[in-house]
């Protein structure tokens, strides 16, 4: 379910960074600001727990950034 979600956004905003580039950055912004409070709160369990719990929000961070910069990057190289 969580996967599903994580490439639902990544979808979304890679279509919203290849439309609109710059309205693109607030929302990216906002879901990695979402993943970084989860990232932390899984980082809190003791040991080698907290690095697991965290790593699925870093993945999905990154995954998120790329998915944006992917799509202001396909609009850049348009030639209109």
């Amino acid at each position: 379910m969580v996967i599903a979600a994580v490439i639902a956004v990544c979808v979304v905003l890679a279509v919203l960074a290849f439309l609109v580039p710059r309205l693109s950055r607030h929302p990216e912004r906002g879901t990695q600001r979402t993943l970084g409070a989860g990232a932390r709160a899984g980082g809190k369990a003791p040991g080698p727990l907290g690095r697991l719990f965290s790593k699925p929000f870093h993945t999905s961070s990154r995954a998120v950034s790329r998915s944006g910069s992917a799509g202001r990057r396909t609009r850049g190289r348009l030639p209109f």
